[in-house]
């Protein structure tokens, strides 16, 4: 029996298996577990995550990487040497368990925001996680033309799921078509050479995130724009204020708007 099947769960806690584990580098890993049959979920909702510490679990809030419909529950994890959860769950490999909570929310959802036309998702690091989830989704491509995944990195060994992303997610059983004609993908990294470098900031001041195949305005419009972001703090401020003065407002679960951010990480 392992630690977590011996730390018997509370009432809002399952015991989950391990079912495949990704190194991207590093400092950076994907992991899949199993799925109660009776957790349900919305599409860029988070859910805690953990490991015993002691007679008593340490949890984590983490961002579901799958779609609703998914069988299995897939996050974006990053290592850090001395994090109290990160320093052990890295070491995690098939077969093992985590805790799971039973409570899923966020406001990252879709239902957050008003109807829009172009539907724009900038993340930091691992902030993308909960737009893997929103892009294979169906319900995403009936609720807006465009939907452009801008990921901001470091190094181009940060960039999870490049290649899922650029082929605009070829193969895949339910949105394929879709997301051929309807989903834009934006790369960028800051510290290593790439064909694009700058900050999700620069992108937006000299208009390269409204190129390419991009339609419509060639700047942020609230008539028909709709933004969601997850990452760093200093690009969520950044961008929210830059988003206040052109006449945006947050939305929430309560009340929808025209852009969103993940108050729960924020802080």
């Amino acid at each position: 029996m392992s630690e977590v099947q011996a730390l018997a769960p509370t009432g809002a806690l399952s015991v989950e298996t391990v079912t495949r584990v990704h190194h991207w580098n590093e400092h950076l890993f994907s992991f899949s577990i199993t799925r109660p049959a009776s957790f349900r979920f919305r599409s860029g909702e988070f859910v805690m995550l953990g490991l015993p510490d002691g007679q008593r679990p340490l949890l984590r809030a983490y961002s579901i990487a799958s779609p609703a419909y998914a069988e299995e529950l897939e996050f974006l994890s990053i290592k850090v040497p001395d994090g109290p959860l990160t320093s052990r769950l890295q070491g995690i490999k098939e077969g093992d368990s985590v805790f799971l909570g039973r409570k899923p929310t966020g406001t990252l959802v879709a239902d957050a925001l008003l109807p829009g036309r172009r539907l724009f998702l900038l993340a930091t690091g691992t902030g993308l996680a909960p737009f893997l989830s929103l892009i294979r989704d169906p319900d995403i491509y009936e609720r807006f033309a465009q939907v452009i995944v801008v990921h901001s990195v470091r190094r181009v060994s940060d960039l999870a799921n490049h290649d899922e992303l650029k082929s605009q997610l070829a193969g895949d059983p339910l949105v394929e078509e879709q997301a051929l004609a309807q989903l834009h993908y934006v790369p960028t990294v800051t510290r290593e050479p790439f064909h694009t470098s700058a900050r999700i900031g620069g992108l937006i001041e000299d208009g390269t995130l409204f190129g390419g195949p991009i339609l419509g305005p060639k700047q942020f419009d609230p008539a028909e724009d709709r933004i969601m972001m997850c990452g760093s703090m200093a690009m969520i401020r950044e961008q929210a204020a830059m988003l206040d003065a052109l006449g945006f407002e947050e939305g929430s679960n309560a009340k929808p708007g025209h852009y969103v951010i993940e108050r729960a990480f924020v802080g």
